[in-house]
């Protein structure tokens, strides 16, 4: 609900992309400090993340030049107008999985090592992201009558003004805040490689999806559903394949977590 943070002289510093910018700070922290401590890899974390942070954005924005093809053959200037907002989150998860895949093949990493490694960082970035969309004011809910609510001011430019709303962002924060917590606490217990990865996004697909019942912003759909609501079907059984499959084929040669919480007991 501050769309500006703050100014300093010809530069204005905007609430959503600044979240968005710590977000991904706080991702990229979090993964070089558990490549590091679990040695998953030869400090590749960085590197790979600048390559899927590019191509996952390029993702995000044809995902939704695509789900909004209608409004652009309308209103061509619609194009311009969205040039720096309009992506889809899923456009970028799935960009971003791909790309870190390539990387891993070109530099010969395990691709189901890194993928465990990083989603937890993407569901913190997720999480923290979220409150940019609350102080943009998109991504809201529907008028609701109950106690646990936000009104936004006239002024917002997305979500309607001086009614309450259900706070969907908020909500939409705390289910991905729980999913980093969660998938960090299942890392210690998986018993292969990939399956973090996939409990990942059966996690977040079954919260979008509820989420998605909840909001009243502006969005494309396929028949009933949603947009978002459609692609998580497919990523629940995706995330579920994964999850079985790697559990069954990929076996962890070494539980490098429980390894390296061995070596820091013998120094000690």
């Amino acid at each position: 609900m501050k769309e500006v943070l703050f100014e300093i002289g010809p530069f204005t510093i905007y609430g959503y992309g600044f979240m968005i910018a710590l977000g991904v700070l706080a991702a990229f922290l979090v993964g070089m400090y558990r490549e590091k401590k679990y040695a998953v890899g030869d400090d590749q974390i960085f590197s790979m993340g600048i390559w899927c942070l590019v191509c996952g954005w390029g993702a995000a924005k044809v995902l939704f030049i695509i789900t909004e093809i209608p409004t652009f053959i309308e209103n061509p200037k619609y194009f311009l107008e969205t040039l720096a907002s309009g992506f889809v989150v899923y456009g970028g998860l799935i960009g971003g999985i791909l790309t870190g895949y390539v990387f891993c093949r070109v530099k010969k990493l395990s691709f189901l090592k890194y993928f465990d490694l990083v989603m937890p960082s993407i569901a913190l970035a997720q999480a923290i992201g979220r409150f940019g969309c609350l102080m943009a004011g998109c991504c809201y809910g529907k008028v609701t009558e109950s106690a646990f609510h936000l009104i936004f001011p006239a002024a917002c430019n997305y979500a309607p003004g001086g009614v309450p709303l259900i706070p969907t962002q908020l909500i939409s924060a705390a289910a991905n805040f729980l999913n980093f917590l969660a998938l960090l606490f299942l890392a210690k217990r998986t018993k292969s490689d990939g399956q973090v990865g996939g409990l990942y996004l059966i996690f977040y697909s079954i919260g979008r999806f509820l989420i998605e019942c909840l909001r009243d912003d502006p969005r494309g759909s396929v028949g009933l559903l949603s947009t978002s609501q459609f692609i998580a079907i497919f990523m629940l059984i995706a995330g579920i394949a994964i999850f079985v499959y790697c559990g069954r084929k990929y076996p962890k040669e070494a539980n490098v977590e429980e390894r390296s919480e061995k070596e820091e007991g013998e120094k000690q």
